[in-house]
């Protein structure tokens, strides 16, 4: 759980300042690649109609979606960005479990075959 109170857009992708921190912090672990940003993309698959993929890129596709938080650019490529509007990027460090979650209300819990988005 985060301490600070998060307003969630649904214009666009969020990031919570804990995980906008984390993200600052591996990005000043690679050194000599200062044009790296995070990109998040979905793909089909998965359990509930989808997988994400999160990673360092320095490419700018045409079409990108790029939304600045404090510091830290997110870029959606074109094709994910209805897809994304409105989710929370979140870093959790518990006991349990560690790395970075998605909270789409997009996403249904279903997992029967098909379009899980409506």
């Amino acid at each position: 759980m985060t301490d600070q109170v998060t307003e969630r857009r649904t214009d666009q992708i969020n990031l919570s300042p804990i995980a906008a921190a984390k993200v600052k912090s591996l990005l000043d672990q690679e050194t000599g690649h200062d044009d790296l940003q995070l990109r998040i993309s979905v793909q089909p698959g998965g359990c509930s109609g989808l997988r994400y993929q999160l990673f360092f890129d320095e490419r700018n596709l045409d079409g990108d979606v790029v939304t600045d938080f404090d510091g830290v650019h997110v870029v959606v490529d074109r094709m994910s960005v209805p897809y994304l509007n409105g989710a929370m990027i979140d870093f959790v460090d518990s006991i349990e479990k560690q790395g970075f979650t998605i909270d789409n209300p997009n996403a249904t819990g279903s997992c029967a075959c098909g379009d899980s988005f409506h």
